[in-house]
């Protein structure tokens, strides 16, 4: 049997964020692993690259209109 997942979606988007760096302390992902929700990690995971894709193409903006 499945163990519960109590992590709210705002635990999910800090996990996710800290993986974009690649930093996470060995016992935070196993904590995570064990209590994220599946699909709150995948729809963080989508509005970080959202964001990551939208500050970039801001920049370029900003770059090119100088």
């Amino acid at each position: 049997m499945e163990p519960e997942r109590k992590a709210s979606f705002l635990a999910s988007m800090k996990a996710v964020f800290w993986s974009f760096f690649g930093v996470r302390k060995r016992k935070d992902y196993e904590h995570d692993a064990a209590n994220l929700n599946p699909f709150h990690v995948i729809l963080a995971a989508l509005l970080g690259v959202a964001i990551f894709i939208g500050v970039l193409l801001f920049v370029v903006k900003l770059a090119v209109s100088q």
